[in-house]
C-alpha cells in the first residue's frame, strides 16, 4: 500500500509517517518508480506507536516495541526491552502521583487554614463591634 492509504488506515497524517521514517521507526521501502511502501506489517508498527503515545509514552520510549514487533514477536510488548520500558514508565507514574499527592495534601492544608480564618472572622463579627466580613473580591458578606 502507499503512504496515504497507510496514513488513512493508522488514522494519522502522511507526514506523521514520514517522520517516523526519517526517526527509523518505520521501515522506508520504495517501488520500482519511487513511491513508499508498505504492508500490513506496517501498519501493525503504527498502531503499536500510536497507543503507547495515547497512554503518554515519547516516540523514542516506543523503540523497543516496534523492534520486538520487527523481531518477528507476535507482540511489541513480548520482549525484554518493551518490559524495561513498561517498569520505567510505572516508576515515572509512581514519582508523578507522590507528587500529585503532595500537592493535594498542601492544598487541603491551605484550605482549612483558610476555612478556620473565616470563621474566626464569622465569630468576631457576631460580637459587638467585631470586623464586618468582607468578601476578598470586593463583595459584603454572603
Amino acid at each position: 500500500m502507499r503512504i496515504g492509504e497507510l496514513a488513512a488506515r493508522a488514522g494519522t497524517t502522511t507526514r506523521t509517517l514520514r517522520y517516523y521514517e526519517s526517526r527509523g521507526l518505520l521501515p522506508a521501502r520504495r517501488s520500482g518508480n519511487g513511491y513508499r511502501t508498505y504492508d500490513d506489517n506496517d501498519l501493525k508498527l503504527l498502531r503499536q506507536i500510536r497507543t503507547l503515545q495515547d497512554f503518554g509514552f515519547d516516540l523514542e520510549e516506543t523503540r523497543p516495541f516496534v523492534e520486538c514487533l520487527r523481531a518477528g514477536h507476535p507482540e511489541g510488548d513480548s520482549c525484554p526491552a518493551s518490559l524495561q520500558v513498561y517498569r520505567r514508565k510505572l516508576d515515572e507514574l509512581d514519582a508523578l502521583i507522590g507528587e500529585l499527592r503532595a500537592v493535594r495534601a498542601t492544598v487541603g492544608r491551605q484550605l482549612e487554614r483558610a476555612e478556620a480564618a473565616r470563621e474566626a472572622l464569622a465569630a468576631d463579627a457576631s460580637v459587638p463591634g467585631g470586623p464586618e466580613p468582607v468578601c476578598e473580591l470586593g463583595g459584603g458578606v454572603r
